[in-house]
């Protein structure tokens, strides 16, 4: 699979002129996605267009397949991401989209387009990545610099936790299972490392995958001892409500942190590039965006397009500019995207999407709570993930 890159820096491009005047929808259409503010913002615009149902689950990967699967689909679309769309696409549950967008998508970018072996199979409606979050007020009236490494972070967070200024230090969405094995991907291909030989077996059982586990364990006493239940959610809240100082987070989450309906402390937390590691930024770039089912009929399939199209219309981005890096025309970056710009100048990678890359993410967030726990050592917990990969990738005959 090679997916059309999709570059942050294409959204800073401002195109004129196409707002989606009428979105009278008369087709039934359900929806599935992830459930933070785009999202939202996104279901809000098409439930205004009239007979559309929307689900948000934070969970919603966990149901797709099952339900894309079935005949016809339990859901007329869903959002993806890099990560989620590798099994929907190896199951073949997605419909190709260039008849529908020559028909319907004359409003949205090119650089919207996710391509996978000549066809486009989703709209990517923002771009996303993990960066730094800080309070500027505390980190200047303790005469900490901005850090720009993890191991300054960790530095700066141990001054913070010091000098008692905060509930904890920092945050950090490690929770057990997904969450924890993503904080390992990002910080592994921060080290260099790579997940796979070239036969596609394991290969993070090495010093750089036990340097990784290492920094986990240094992060654990400065977090909410509750961390391996902190998702993303978890930590925006930690921020808003001042209990936190620092966090590396996702970057839709920049607006919230900042939203004086929502957060105590807003207007005093700063965007900065996601941490590096000992060879690059230890952050991916993602995109997130909608996808539309293969066993639909083709009214609705067409009805779908209709309401991506306008959920993403220029004057709906104006209108919520700082709550997403949208890709859409309308788009004008502002203080809340400066995170996600300067990691993406950086040298940050995408997620790995290849269709053995989900077994390795299961395999670790199944396997790392029993280092984080002090139930295993690192050498004896990247084995035991590596084994449980081998395991998992023949039983889906990836590996013989």
């Amino acid at each position: 699979m090679k997916p059309r890159q999709i570059l942050l820096a294409g959204a800073m491009a401002v195109s004129a002129n196409m707002a989606f005047a009428d979105c009278t929808n008369t087709v039934p259409v359900k929806t599935i996605s992830n459930a933070f503010p785009a999202y939202e913002i996104m279901t809000g615009v098409m439930a205004g267009c009239g007979n559309v149902e929307s689900e948000l689950d934070k969970d919603h990967r966990l149901k797709i397949v099952d339900a894309f699967s079935a005949n016809p689909s339990l859901y007329s679309m869903t959002s993806l991401t890099n990560s989620t769309s590798v099994p929907m696409i190896d199951a073949d549950l997605l419909r190709p989209l260039d008849d529908l967008i020559a028909a319907h998508g004359s409003g949205l970018n090119p650089n919207q387009f996710i391509e996978i072996d000549g066809k486009t199979m989703a709209i990517a409606a923002f771009a996303n990545t993990q960066h730094l979050m800080y309070r500027e007020d505390i980190l200047s009236d303790l005469g900490i610099a901005v850090p720009t490494t993890w191991d300054e972070y960790i530095a700066a967070a141990e001054k913070i936790q010091a000098a008692g200024v905060v509930d904890y230090p920092i945050g950090h969405y490690m929770k057990d299972g997904w969450n924890l094995a993503f904080v390992f991907v990002n910080h592994y291909l921060g080290e260099g490392g790579e997940f796979f030989n070239a036969d596609w077996t394991p290969s993070i059982n090495n010093e750089k995958g036990i340097a990784v586990l290492e920094r986990m364990a240094r992060l654990a006493p400065l977090m909410d001892p509750e961390y391996l239940v902190s998702d993303t959610t978890f930590v925006t809240k930690q921020m808003q409500q001042g209990k936190i100082a620092m966090a590396n987070l996702w970057a839709s989450r920049a607006g919230a942190v900042n939203d004086p309906a929502e957060s105590t402390v807003a207007g005093k937390i700063v965007m900065a590039a996601g941490l590096r590691g000992a060879e690059r930024i230890a952050s991916t770039i993602w995109w997130d965006g909608w996808a539309i089912a293969k066993n639909i009929s083709d009214e609705e399939a067409a009805a779908a397009m209709k309401l991506i199209v306008a959920s993403m219309a220029e004057d709906v981005i104006q209108a919520n500019n700082d709550d997403a890096i949208w890709l859409a025309k309308g788009f004008v970056p502002g203080a809340a995207a400066k995170g996600a710009f300067d990691t993406a100048a950086g040298d940050a990678v995408p997620y790995p999407m290849n269709k053995y890359i989900g077994s390795m993410h299961s395999a670790l967030g199944s396997g790392l709570a029993a280092f984080m726990t002090g139930d295993k050592d690192a050498a004896t917990t990247l084995a035991d993930i590596e084994a449980a990969y081998v395991s998992d990738a023949k039983e889906k005959g990836l590996l013989k």
